[in-house]
C-alpha cells in the first residue's frame, strides 16, 4: 500500500522500532504541516492510506471528497477531527484503537511535572538565576494540599496516584455517572461543583473535548478558585469558555495557570498574551510526545495498516464500509 504519514514534526517515527512493522510498504512521512484542503488533496492523491498524528490535521468532507482513491485512515484514540459520516459516504474505512483501560502515562506524568512546575515557580527561578539575580519568589509545597480532578477517566485516575504519592488531597468532580464509579472506588468526591473549585488548592481538567464539555469551565468556576490556586490544562483548550482563562488570571483568580494546550494550535505569536502571562507556565501541547509514548501508539496505527493490507481490518469505526467493499 501507498502510506502518507502526515504531521512527524522532528521526523521521529522512522527511529522507533514500530515503524519496522510497515515494511513492504512503500511509506512517506510529511515533516510540515498542511491544512488547506486543495493542497492537502494534491499532497495525498496517490496514496491509499493515511497516518493521522494524533488531532494535528483535521480530515474534512471537503477534504475527503477529493480522494476518491483513498482506503483507509489510520489512527488512535478519539476523532473529533475526522469527519465519519464522510468517510463512510467516500467509503474509506477508519481505523482507530481506543486502547481502553490504557491510560496515557506520558500526559499524566506532563500534568503532574507542569503541577510542580507551577507550585516551585521553576521557569521564574530558572529566568532569575540566568539573569544573575539568584532567586525571585517563594514557592509552595504540595503535600497536605488539596488537587482536585475534573474528570474521572483514566489520565486522571493516574495523576491522582502521582499526587497521593506526594501526600496530597485528592477530590473529584465529573459527571454524575462518572462521580458515582468514583464514589464506589473509594475516592473522595466534592459535594458540590462550587465546593470543588473554591476548595481545590490545584485544579487539573481531565475531560474529553465533545459538545457537551465544550466551553464547560467557564468565568464564574474561575471567580469561586482561591487567589493562590492553580489551574492545571493538559487536555483539550476548548474544555475552558474562550476568553475566562486569561480573565481570571488578571483578575488573580487562578492565581496561576500550567497549559500544554490552546485554542488554536500550533501557537507561533511570540505575544501571545497567555504564552506571557506572568502567571503561567506553558508548553506547546507536549503532553503526548515521547517516544515511549509514539512507540505504544504508532505500534497500533502501523498494526491498522497490516491488517487491513492482509483483508482483516481491525479496530473498525464504520466497519459498514468494510461490508460493503468489492473483494478480489
Amino acid at each position: 500500500m501507498k502510506v502518507a504519514i502526515l504531521d512527524d514534526y522532528f521526523d521521529t517515527l522512522r527511529t522507533l522500532p514500530c515503524f519496522s512493522k510497515l515494511a513492504g510498504h512503500d511509506v512517506t512521512v510529511f515533516n510540515d504541516h498542511l491544512q488547506e484542503t486543495q493542497a492537502l488533496a494534491d499532497r495525498l492523491k496517490e496514496f491509499d492510506a493515511v497516518v493521522l498524528f494524533r488531532e494535528r490535521t483535521k480530515i474534512t468532507g471537503d477534504l475527503l471528497d477529493c480522494l476518491p482513491g483513498l482506503k483507509l485512515i489510520s489512527q488512535r484514540s478519539g476523532y473529533p477531527h475526522v469527519d465519519l459520516e464522510a468517510c463512510t459516504r467516500n467509503g474509506i474505512l477508519l481505523c482507530s484503537n481506543m486502547h481502553s483501560g490504557t491510560p496515557s502515562y506520558a500526559a499524566a506524568e506532563h500534568t503532574f511535572a507542569l503541577i510542580l512546575a507551577s507550585a516551585r515557580q521553576i521557569p521564574a527561578q530558572m529566568t532569575s538565576l540566568r539573569a544573575g539575580n539568584w532567586q525571585m519568589g517563594v514557592g509552595k509545597t504540595l503535600r497536605g494540599r488539596t488537587l482536585g480532578l475534573y474528570g474521572y477517566g483514566r489520565i486522571g485516575k493516574t495523576v491522582a496516584g502521582y499526587a497521593k504519592a506526594f501526600g496530597m488531597n485528592v477530590v473529584f468532580w465529573a459527571s454524575e455517572g462518572s462521580r458515582e464509579r468514583a464514589r464506589q472506588d473509594g475516592e473522595n468526591v466534592a459535594t458540590s461543583r462550587e465546593s470543588f473549585f473554591a476548595e481545590s488548592d490545584v485544579v487539573s481538567l481531565h475531560l474529553r473535548l465533545v459538545p457537551a464539555t465544550r466551553g464547560i469551565v467557564t468565568a464564574e468556576d474561575f471567580a469561586a478558585m482561591k487567589p493562590g490556586s492553580i489551574l492545571v490544562n493538559t487536555s483539550r483548550a476548548g474544555l475552558i469558555r474562550e476568553g475566562a482563562l486569561l480573565e481570571g488570571l488578571n483578575a488573580g483568580r487562578p492565581g496561576q495557570a500550567a497549559i500544554d494546550v490552546f485554542d488554536k494550535e500550533p501557537v507561533t505569536d511570540p505575544d501571545d498574551p497567555l504564552v506571557n502571562h506572568p502567571n503561567v507556565v506553558a508548553t506547546p501541547h507536549i503532553g503526548f510526545v515521547t517516544e515511549d509514548e509514539y512507540d505504544l501508539q504508532f505500534s497500533d496505527i502501523f498494526d491498522q495498516i497490516v491488517a487491513y493490507a492482509e483483508g482483516a481490518p481491525i479496530n473498525m469505526i464504520n466497519p459498514e464500509v468494510w461490508s460493503e467493499t468489492p473483494r478480489a
